[in-house]
């Protein structure tokens, strides 16, 4: 399989660019090969506009991808495609040009406004393309066992670091990962949210439309673990996200199977919830923690 990614701003490109390699590592994705890519890069983000040159040498000389001079060229002659750059507030327009009909990986966020999810949604159905997105956080060793089959999680408090930028708009930088894990556990159906900001972290209560409730805390301490608390009908679990096996090949494992099936592990109605979730928290935080309610798709 021939793989193309666009976007060569984030570490994730030179991360999985080695596990599809097997340079130097002892996990590895067999039968996948990154042939071509496009830098691009935001002028609107310090972390991608700082990042891509860098990124761009180190694929063409290290890992031998071809550079290409448009997103066009990318998809021209790839399977699929690793949609990478790290604004989300590229992601649109990125994939007008990436679909047609051949598989693309979004790396979260999907974009950063339910607006233009809705809008994506919309091409991926008509053109037939496609699309996962998703953090690495909801596959990491340490959080998907913590709920059994057959389980419901009555509650769950999902937390990780949540720094906020001054170039990026709120909790969608690192947030994200947090909500992931949280509506990886509890599932759809999240129907309001209350943001309480302070300096060391941002709490966000929310309720679901049967009456449970999640609670994720994006943390600010200085440190980096990211866990979960559930609460389920099969006791209290706690759990921290663990390093081994390593997030981005338990990641990229599911993307490849997504490649050769065309079938996202996630759907992408809850993608969108994530979305509407974190809009909606930074809506609440905005307004002094006033609960705000999700936009429905």
């Amino acid at each position: 399989m021939k793989v193309g990614m666009v976007g060569l701003d984030t570490s994730h490109c030179v991360a999985f660019a080695k596990l599809l390699s097997g340079s130097g590592s002892d996990y590895s994705i067999p039968g996948v090969d990154l042939v071509a890519a496009y830098p691009g890069g935001s002028e609107l983000f310090s972390l991608s506009r700082d990042r891509v040159k860098g990124y761009t040498d180190e694929l063409r000389t290290t890992y031998g991808v071809t550079i290409c001079d448009s997103i066009e060229d990318v998809v021209t002659d790839v399977d699929a495609v690793l949609l990478e750059s790290v604004d989300g507030r590229q992601h649109l327009e990125q994939f007008r040009k990436l679909a047609v009909g051949k598989p693309v990986y979004i790396d979260k966020p999907i974009t950063v406004t339910t607006a233009e999810t809705r809008e994506l949604m919309r091409l991926a159905e008509s053109t037939g393309t496609p699309v996962m997105s998703c953090s690495s956080l909801r596959f990491a060793a340490g959080i998907t066992d913590l709920v059994h089959e057959g389980e419901l999680v009555v509650s769950c408090e999902a937390f990780g670091p949540a720094a906020v930028l001054p170039d990026y708009p709120g909790l969608f930088w690192y947030g994200i990962h947090s909500a992931e894990m949280l509506f990886a556990l509890m599932g759809t159906g999240c129907r309001s949210v209350q943001g309480l900001p302070y300096d060391t972290c941002d709490v966000l209560v929310s309720e679901w439309s049967d009456g449970r409730i999640g609670v994720m805390r994006g943390t600010r301490f200085g440190e980096n673990a990211f866990g979960c608390v559930v609460h389920s009908t099969g006791g209290v679990r706690v759990g921290l996200a663990a390093d081994t096996p390593p997030f981005y090949y338990l990641l990229l494992k599911e993307i490849v199977r997504f490649f050769e099936t065309g079938i996202s592990p996630v759907k992408l109605e809850e993608t969108y919830e994530i979305i509407a979730f974190l809009q909606a928290a930074d809506q609440s935080k905005s307004h002094g923690g006033a609960i705000a309610y999700l936009d429905p798709l």
